[in-house]
């Protein structure tokens, strides 16, 4: 079964990036003239998916604005010659269809999946969290995963391997290695002590799940008022298997103050249009540090 649907959870209330999230939710933070969920958008487009939902809480209507036709201001660019920044303003509503549920209580990253069901039906989907950029211009990471999907059609996860200090914050992996890349995921456990490290792989913000990931979900139990999507996926992979990709791509974090400041600089350094003169500056502003 082909993978045509992604669904991106963009819901978080963002306290990490406060006071700047208390308007703007992270998701839209621009990495140079970009904003980042569109870099989400864009990376499902080259993968060949067109239908996607966002999962979005209060407060966070300007994701579909942004999103949505702007004929006011298309009118203005073309008025005005801007044919550019028409094209590239033009461009944001054409990416794919894009539609969004509200979760009204922020629960849980598999709380926030739950709502989904409706939309990806009985098909396999794309889940993508709304905090992680990941920058691959040759080869997508969602296409990386889809293509491994189509091998072995289970469960995906997109994963790197991070410190044992970062470890600890996300969620450890049990692998096995089948070739290259690509592992037997037999467990997991989210935030780990020192002593329940399975290994330095954790997964970063990208995902194929089956449809019957909602039933496991019905039956995983809330722990702390929140229902953990890695709760189920680790019952998913001890049932019917799953499978790690040690997906190549470089990962920002958008919750993170120093990852949204590294994404600026390198995206910047690497601009087209302003590329060469921002590592001009860079250089001599370097010199004063």
């Amino acid at each position: 079964m082909k993978v045509t649907k992604a669904v991106i959870l963009a819901a978080g209330l963002g306290t990490r990036m406060l006071p700047a999230t208390k308007s703007i939710p992270k998701e839209l933070y621009p990495i140079v003239d970009k904003p980042a969920l569109q870099h989400h958008v864009e990376e499902l487009a080259k993968s060949g998916i067109k239908d996607i939902l966002i999962v979005i809480s209060r407060g966070k209507t300007l994701i579909e604005d942004h999103f949505d036709n702007s004929p006011e201001l298309e009118e203005r660019l073309l008025a005005a010659n801007k044919t550019k920044a028409y094209e590239e303003t033009k461009k944001t509503s054409e990416l794919a269809n894009i539609m969004y549920v509200r979760q009204k209580e922020i629960t849980g990253t598999g709380d926030a999946v739950r709502m989904a069901r409706n939309f990806t039906g009985d098909d396999p989907f794309v889940v993508m969290y709304g905090d992680d950029v990941i920058i691959n211009d040759d080869y997508p990471v969602t296409k990386q995963l889809i293509d491994v999907y189509e091998n072995y059609e289970c469960g995906i996860a997109g994963v790197q391997e991070v410190s044992r200090e970062m470890i600890r914050q996300y969620s450890t992996m049990e692998v096995s290695k089948i070739k290259g890349n690509i592992y037997k995921l037999t467990d997991m456990i989210e935030k780990p002590s020192d002593n329940e490290i399975l290994s330095l792989f954790t997964i970063l913000g990208r995902l194929i799940l089956p449809a019957k990931i909602y039933d496991i979900l019905e039956e995983t139990p809330f722990s702390n008022g929140e229902l953990q999507l890695t709760d189920a996926m680790k019952t998913l992979a001890k049932t019917d298997g799953m499978i790690a990709v040690d997906f190549e791509g470089k990962r920002y974090d958008m919750g993170n103050k120093l990852s949204v400041m590294q994404a600026q600089v390198e995206r910047a350094a690497a601009h087209s249009e302003i590329g060469e003169e921002f590592k001009k500056y860079l250089k001599e502003y370097v010199k004063t540090i």
